[in-house]
């Protein structure tokens, strides 16, 4: 276990440098481009993909950070570049983590490097949960799993929604209802492999902000996997079921796949934000130290200094909170005061605060698109709504203060 720290080590900072580095000289001059045409960059995840960046060693050896500041750092550096293509580079990783979570070693080393591909035939994967009629709401999922006995196989349908990738991935991880008496504790998830008959693309969303990440609805209709493709194992769920039903009886609460998936991305979600926040304020401080009105650069005007002096502020608080709460994943400690969800909350909000405030010092120029701050705004507002919405984070908070 790694102590606790707030100083990167020497790897650290050559990793983040290497980042940096991409992000300003080759998503950033794209990313005005890919936000126009609303499609998956290919070109751009295919280099990254050369360089070393879209792949499962690079990850993994950030994963696996003893500081736990590996995933943050690098979702920093990332998003800073642009939101829209980071998404498209990292999307493939709530698969990847669908599956570490819930998955046998075989499983993880069947489908997560199919997750990826290779630098010269990159592929990407799609975490499928949220429904039409149930998102923030996963007791209300509707998409069934049924087991066929006498094939030994599973037999998924249903329609899933805000799925990044979705329809466009090489393998897709896919949460069904098991057993619908249990509500969401009967939850399971399932690998759909490459080319399975009967999952389709649905509707394709074109979205206020991060256009250059696909997003769309899977279709599932009476898609059959092997067995092997649940996600941990047929035995393991039959075990987990029958404690949910005894835990039912007695009140206790059990967690689900999905929500142990979004559980462990909430800090570099967080993180993701930051990013965000941090690049819209660079161009916000450049800008008030270059424009001139009535004799001055704008930076002194108290006006515009101190809003730049209450962005530097809530971009290093929420930075805080999101190094302690990966820290504390990596380091085995409860979040006992939800405190992955109060790095994803404060970190969202400050992205959507900073990137406003962004556009206000910029004024008539922030509101164009001549300006990247006008994207990043919109960027900036995912992120309290992905992966559980702002008022879920605070009833996460709130439930975990009431213990």
């Amino acid at each position: 276990m790694g102590e606790f720290t707030l100083e990167l080590n020497e790897d650290q900072k050559q990793v983040r440098d290497w980042l940096h580095g991409f992000a300003a000289d080759v998503m950033r001059p794209a990313a005005a481009e890919w936000d126009e045409r609303e499609e998956t960059p290919w070109p751009i995840i295919q280099e990254a993909a050369k360089l070393g960046i879209y792949s499962l060693d690079f990850y993994a050896q950030q994963f696996f950070d003893p500081t736990g500041l590996g995933i943050p750092m690098a979702m920093e550096e990332l998003f800073w570049g642009d939101a829209g293509i980071a998404l498209s580079i990292v999307g493939t990783g709530l698969a990847a983590v669908g599956v570490l979570a819930n998955g046998t070693e075989e499983q993880i080393g069947t489908w997560v490097p199919q997750m990826y591909g290779d630098a010269n035939d990159v592929k990407v994967a799609a975490f499928c949960s949220s429904e039409p009629d149930a998102g923030s709401d996963v007791a209300s999922m509707r998409t069934r799993a049924v087991y066929d006995e006498a094939k030994g196989e599973w037999v998924l349908n249903g329609t899933k929604t805000w799925a990044t990738n979705g329809g466009i991935a090489n393998v897709h991880v896919v949460v069904a209802v098991v057993d619908p008496e249990l509500g969401s504790k009967g939850h399971a998830s399932f690998i759909v492999p490459p080319n399975t008959p009967g999952l389709s693309q649905g509707q394709k969303f074109q979205k206020h902000g991060i256009r250059a990440s696909h997003t769309a609805e899977v279709v599932l209709e009476d898609v059959r996997v092997p067995g092997h493709c649940l996600l941990g194992g047929k035995e393991k769920l039959d075990d987990r079921l029958a404690r949910a039903r005894e835990k039912a009886k007695s009140g206790e609460r059990v967690k689900n796949a999905a929500m142990a998936t979004f559980e462990a991305s909430r800090p570099a979600v967080g993180a993701m934000a930051v990013g965000t926040a941090r690049a819209a304020y660079e161009v916000a401080l450049d800008y008030a130290k270059t424009r001139v009105q009535f004799g001055r650069p704008i930076i002194e005007n108290q006006g515009v200094a101190f809003q730049l002096a209450d962005m530097a502020t809530q971009i290093d608080a929420a930075r805080l909170l999101v190094w302690r709460a990966s820290w504390m994943a990596t380091a085995g400690k409860p979040f006992t005061a939800a405190e992955g969800s109060m790095s994803k909350l404060y970190a969202s909000e400050v992205a959507k605060t900073v990137t406003a405030q962004a556009v206000q010092i910029l004024g008539g120029n922030g509101y164009t698109r001549e300006y990247p701050v006008e994207r990043m705004h919109r960027d900036a507002a995912i992120y309290t709504i992905f992966e559980g919405t702002s008022e879920i984070q605070r009833m996460v908070i709130s439930r975990a203060l009431a213990k």
